[in-house]
């Protein structure tokens, strides 16, 4: 198995946001990206990041830092793949920042497997979610959408594990490699970064907090259970520290 880091750019966002009710009024640059896994059963990819054009008309506060490089086409060329060379697309969630190069697949004809209760709240958000579900090309006409419910195993050693509370419908990943090298746990938005997990912290966007702390404890337990190192979407820090494509972790 070979886990590619997708560099898709960064934001800007309140550090409230970043962990919720704490630190107003500090702006917080945190990246962003998506994952890519070639496995024997396939080449998956999960989340696809923002589209620097929507991102720029609709949340141009977020200030969108991305070069033609870190589009997903130039990251999977880095991996020497095109983009209908992907098996599967898989979405953690479908807020803007998650699906922002979906669109590159119009036409492949892939699969692309989310959450049901996340595509029935995408299309009729609650209002304070709107600007988190503002971006529809996911939903492009010819999309092959799986909706998929409950912890769902994808392939052999790769899990995705109902962890709701950011977002309806949100997903984790838990990636277990056949060679016995530790299992990799991608918890993508239930907590942002290092900081937040270790004091329980959830985001400041949520759509339901009790069902947020919830998901952290369960990212922990299986974090605990299975001897799993925990990667975070939103943490700079820690995204320095993590191997960027063409470089892969080859487990």
């Amino acid at each position: 198995m070979k886990i590619w880091f997708l560099d898709n750019g960064s934001i800007v966002i309140d550090h409230a946001q970043l962990q919720w009710n704490i630190g107003g009024g500090t702006a917080v640059r945190i990246p962003s990206y998506g994952l890519l896994i070639e496995h024997d059963e396939g080449l998956f990819l999960f989340d696809t990041g923002f589209d620097l054009e929507h991102t720029n008309r609709v949340l141009p506060f977020e200030l969108p830092e991305q070069t033609p490089e870190q589009t997903i086409p130039a990251q999977l060329e880095l991996c020497g793949f095109r983009p209908a060379d992907v098996t599967a697309l898989v979405n953690s969630h479908l807020h803007f920042d998650h699906v922002g190069g979906n669109k590159h697949f119009a036409g492949t004809g892939i699969r692309n497997l989310v959450h049901a209760r996340e595509i029935a709240q995408a299309r009729n958000c609650e209002p304070f979610e709107h600007l988190g579900y503002s971006d529809r090309t996911w939903d492009h006409e010819g999309a092959s959408l799986v909706p998929v419910s409950g912890d769902f195993e994808l392939a052999t050693g790769l899990t995705l594990y109902e962890t709701p509370g950011h977002t309806v419908g949100h997903y984790s990943l838990l990636a277990e490699p056949a060679s016995g090298a530790k299992p990799m746990l991608f918890a993508f938005d239930v907590v942002y970064n290092q900081e937040a997990y270790g004091k329980g912290i959830q985001p400041g966007f949520h759509i339901d907090p009790v069902a947020g702390v919830r998901s952290i404890r369960r990212i922990k337990a299986l974090a605990e259970g299975h001897g799993a190192d925990v990667y975070f979407s939103h943490d700079m820090d820690a995204w320095h520290t993590y191997r960027h494509a063409p470089d892969c972790y080859d487990v």
